[in-house]
């Protein structure tokens, strides 16, 4: 594995995509729509009137505009791909050692067809889980030392891209990697919309974490931004963290929400805060505030999941 100064460098590393070759109104590709992710994007963006959405599946699904495997069939991807204005790759199952080993092919395959269907940029969904338990504000360029198998993977992932970037000659794509904070209602804590009372695991002081947020409509709308800003030609960081600014505790979602909670200690203690430094993303999109106001994306997530069913007494 490269250097942490390689790394940083790589992260601080901009590229610029032709203005004459794509424009903001093209077609961008989802792979991987399918998750639970994928279904509140589309949701959110059905609601904002964004159009240009394209997405593929792994089986004949309603919505699936294509249907193909991203690591078997290359032609099928490099076909779907021809005409969009960028790739976003959503693929990356949580789960054992062998889903988490596929987070490095899916984010190369993508890479691969993007370049041979002349795709002038590829989003690369990360996680903050990268950063561990970092004290203070975590930075793009800062250190990054993943705590979770998962954060191991999607570093793993990251690097591979960098490395893959650094060898792909004239003609390859523009990458960002967005290291995506906390997504209401995609995330574990708010997910189950039909639960009631929910185990938090708490400090062993009895405090809830806190985590950057951003609610799947804020989301939808930053990454329609910054689509529009690649296909405009805009120079875009090789890393982004994506959250609302700020942070919030887990337990004052949960109130906002409706749902009451148990705390739970566990072995190991949850990482206490995990605060993401969203000013590069700030510079380059129209983000919405409330970060740390837990009603304020609550409503954001109910736009799109609905709200919790009040309780009977």
């Amino acid at each position: 594995m490269s250097s942490a100064k390689d790394a940083q460098s790589t992260n601080q590393a901009m590229r610029s995509i032709p203005r004459e070759k794509n424009s903001a109104s093209d077609p961008f590709l989802i792979v991987g729509g399918s998750g639970r992710l994928g279904g509140m994007l589309r949701i959110a963006w059905q609601r904002s009137g964004e159009g240009r959405a394209v997405w593929q599946a792994r089986r004949p699904l309603a919505w699936a505009d294509h249907v193909f495997d991203p690591m078997a069939l290359g032609a099928a991807y490099r076909a779907a791909a021809r005409g969009a204005s960028a790739v976003f790759n959503l693929a990356g199952a949580v789960g054992g050692a062998d889903a988490l080993a596929l987070h490095v092919p899916l984010a190369l395959a993508a890479l691969e067809a993007a370049r041979a269907a002349g795709v002038p940029w590829v989003f690369l969904v990360s996680s903050a889980a990268v950063y561990g338990a970092f004290d203070g504000l975590a930075t793009e360029a800062g250190p990054a030392r993943p705590v979770s198998a998962y954060g191991r993977a999607k570093l793993d992932m990251e690097q591979a891209v960098f490395d893959w970037t650094r060898g792909a000659g004239p003609g390859a794509p523009g990458v960002t990697c967005l290291r995506v904070g906390n997504v209401a209602g995609a995330d574990l804590l708010l997910a189950d919309r039909d639960r009631l009372i929910c185990d938090l695991d708490v400090l062993p002081d009895g405090r809830a974490p806190r985590r950057s947020y951003i609610g799947p409509m804020a989301l939808a709308s930053v990454l329609s931004q910054l689509v529009s800003l690649a296909a405009r030609g805009r120079p875009l960081p090789a890393v982004l963290n994506v959250a609302l600014d700020g942070s919030v505790g887990m337990d004052a979602l949960l109130r906002a929400d409706r749902c009451g909670w148990r705390p739970r200690r566990g072995n190991p203690a949850p990482i206490p805060e995990v605060w993401l430094d969203v000013s590069r993303l700030a510079a380059l999109v129209d983000l919405p505030g409330g970060g740390g106001d837990a009603r304020s994306i609550i409503a954001d997530l109910h736009l799109v999941a609905g709200p919790r069913p009040r309780r009977r007494l």
